[in-house]
């Protein structure tokens, strides 16, 4: 398994000489955090990737590295490592996680961000169903399912709409987009708790909150992101490590989030291309090497540049 760098990235980012590898990334003992992705990285939501499990211990035994899980899903921080430990992850691996749900789920309850204290406490709350809804309680918030109740919409998820009782009615994509044109034309904002458009769930690509809200994007409405490729995120991860930028590397599948936030944020960044993007470059099996083109072309639509590239996370 081959890591590579660009050499064609914008010139405020330094290319970074080829290597082989998350083992020989390591051997550089240049990061001491390493923020790491789950979903096209580690796991596919079923089950862990071949050699996930043993790279992230060699990682810790070997050079005692510093791990964080940065995570765009919906969901609370502990439901994320619970997840990670059903799945057969030693979570004491990691130092921590930190979700775009926990980030969202503290600005509610804290409600010191100017923009969060002027969102009012009736919402339009958009979630899941078969993935299990995501629970409100102790944020003070009254659930509505009339737009002209409605002070602000979240989004948690794409398969069903928040009731008042605290039951999720199951609903299509096309019928929560209408609810969104009724929402713009109120003007009341969306808080986006999950960014991702796409996650790769047992191989298959779901439709995430992203896409939702970029929906409403298009239709005028006004977003607030909260995780990749939003620079809160890995400010967080950061503080979590005391460790800075320059010290920190990003571990992702997802050129518009992971990568991209990585750019923003200044630090480096590993592109693994079997997971969100796989089908664009076309890749057809688990470890197979994308073409150098295919990857400096997509890099490029999405304006989201990597330090490395390489297959899998594996050692």
């Amino acid at each position: 398994m081959t890591g590579r760098s660009f050499s064609s990235m914008p010139s405020e980012l330094k290319p970074f000489q080829s290597i082989n590898g998350i083992q020989q990334l390591a051997e550089t003992r240049r990061f001491k955090a390493w923020f790491l992705d789950q979903f096209g990285v580690l796991h596919d939501g079923k089950l862990p990737y071949p050699g996930a499990i043993s790279t992230l211990e060699q990682l810790l035994a070997t050079y005692g590295t510093k791990m964080v899980i940065i995570s765009n899903s919906s969901r609370r921080a502990s439901t994320t490592i619970e997840k990670l430990r059903s799945l057969g992850f030693d979570t004491s691996l990691f130092v921590g996680a930190i979700t775009s749900g926990e980030l969202t789920h503290e600005h509610l309850l804290r409600r010191d961000d100017p923009w969060f204290a002027r969102l009012g406490r009736s919402c339009i709350h958009m979630t899941w169903n078969g993935r299990g809804a995501i629970s409100l309680e102790g944020l003070g918030l009254q659930v509505v399912d009339n737009v002209e109740e409605a002070e602000f919409i979240i989004a948690h998820g794409t398969e069903a709409l928040g009731l008042p009782s605290g039951a999720a009615l199951p609903m299509k994509l096309e019928n929560l987009e209408k609810i969104l044109e009724q929402c713009v034309a109120k003007k009341i904002p969306m808080v986006v708790a999950n960014p991702d458009f796409v996650t790769v769930e047992a191989r298959v690509l779901r439709v995430m909150p992203g896409t939702l809200a970029a929906t409403y994007k298009k239709l005028g409405g006004e977003l607030k992101w909260m995780g990749k490729p939003g620079e809160i995120i890995y400010k967080s991860a950061m503080v979590m490590v005391g460790v800075d930028a320059a010290d920190c590397i990003a571990v992702g599948d997802s050129l518009h989030h992971d990568i991209k936030g990585a750019n923003v944020a200044g630090i480096s960044s590993a592109f693994i291309t079997g997971g969100v993007h796989a089908t664009e470059l076309g890749l057809g099996k688990f470890g197979e090497t994308a073409d150098d083109s295919s990857v400096q072309a997509l890099a490029l639509k999405y304006e989201a540049y990597p330090t490395y590239v390489l297959p899998s996370f594996t050692w």
